[in-house]
């Protein structure tokens, strides 16, 4: 069976369009006007490395078996579609036009797989437990995500590491590290059946880049607990937010291996603090194998870069872990420090904008 798939984001976004559209599924993906502009006319264009290739493989969205469109907030209609895809920053839900069509998002009742760091607050309603009336104000507009039933929303951490060029159009996206998206399950078992639907055809889909099919990486992994895309909190709190400094930033790479007792010491806390929630070790990734990955890191996370870019706004994952941990009892310097690092950075960015936050 094919799908019809609403994709909210068209950076990030692209690069699981390219997965479906490999797989034969349509996808309309929601932008600016130019930029939907754009891709209308050319496509997108995504680079996966090869291993055993010594270039990266471009695939154009108009060599895929799948049909993809890109269209502005206004110009959709969510009850099109049997899956509706979150592959936006959290402060972007709530900008004009975005904000509009995530109501009828909401009221359509579709399923919705948030592609995020941050977690939608109507998906940590499904952690037993957890009082998610503390955490709004880590949250740029919560709002946002009061009419979400919590049972059609999941989520999968963005662990493959993708940017747009800044010397290419706004159509192309360069993959970084490869890694898969890992879901958690809705509570109902149709959605369910969707998510592994398409974790099958998108394992199963072949491109030939002139040679012969070969299998791409990225691929969608769909897991029995809520907690395996908490997975990435550890990662974030011990390399992305330790990237921000106070006067400067740097690499993850750099944040993790300078020090790496310390990463580990703020890894295993953070890893502590989900076992708390509900997680199982099992859902976890292995310090040694973040470890390993981050070594590849050789840029300051996409947070710290917008921070000292002059970002008004920001994901902070920082401050809901924070937020959690005092839930649970727990407490660590580190995270103190850097939530007090970035809370002094979006102030002094907001100064400079004129806004009062």
């Amino acid at each position: 069976m094919k799908y019809n798939v609403l994709i909210l984001g068209a950076s990030y976004g692209s690069l699981f369009s390219t997965k479906l559209l490999m797989a034969g599924h349509g996808v309309s993906l929601v932008c600016t006007r130019p930029t939907a502009e754009l891709i209308n006319r050319e496509g997108t264009v995504v680079r996966f490395p090869i291993r055993g290739r010594q270039s990266p493989v471009d695939i154009s969205s108009k060599k895929l078996p799948g049909a993809l469109r890109a269209t502005t907030p206004d110009e959709v209609d969510p009850r099109e579609f049997q899956l509706i895809v979150l592959g936006m920053q959290e402060a972007q839900y709530g900008t004009s036009g975005v904000r509009e069509l995530m109501r009828w998002v909401a009221e359509s009742r579709i399923p919705c797989l948030a592609i995020m760091n941050m977690p939608p607050l109507a998906y940590l309603k499904r952690i037993p437990g957890l009082q998610t009336d503390t955490l709004s104000e880590c949250y740029a507009d919560p709002d946002v995500w009061k009419s979400f039933v919590p049972g059609l929303i999941t989520l999968s951490s963005p662990d493959p590491q993708a940017f747009r060029p800044p010397d290419h159009p706004k159509n192309v996206l360069h993959v970084g590290l490869p890694t898969n998206f890992k879901a958690a399950p809705f509570d109902a078992d149709e959605p369910t059946k969707l998510l592994r639907n398409l974790e099958v055809d998108i394992e199963e889909a072949r491109f030939d880049p002139g040679d012969g099919p070969i299998e791409i990486p990225v691929k969608l992994k769909v897991h029995d607990s809520i907690f395996v895309p908490l997975a990435k909190w550890p990662m974030l709190m011990a390399g992305n937010y330790r990237s921000i400094r106070r006067d400067i930033i740097i690499p993850i790479k750099d944040a993790v291996h300078d020090n790496l007792d310390k990463s580990r010491q703020v890894y295993d806390w953070v890893w502590k603090l989900c076992t708390r929630l509900g997680a199982s070790d099992a859902d976890m990734v292995p310090f040694e194998k973040y470890a390993h990955a981050a070594e590849g890191l050789s840029k300051p996370s996409s947070a710290a870069r917008a921070l000292f870019g002059g970002a008004e706004y920001i994901e902070r994952v920082d401050c809901l872990v924070r937020r959690i941990a005092i839930q649970q009892g727990l407490q660590l310097d580190t995270l103190d420090d850097i939530v007090a690092l970035v809370d002094e950075r979006l102030k002094k960015n907001r100064e400079n904008s004129g806004s009062d936050g």
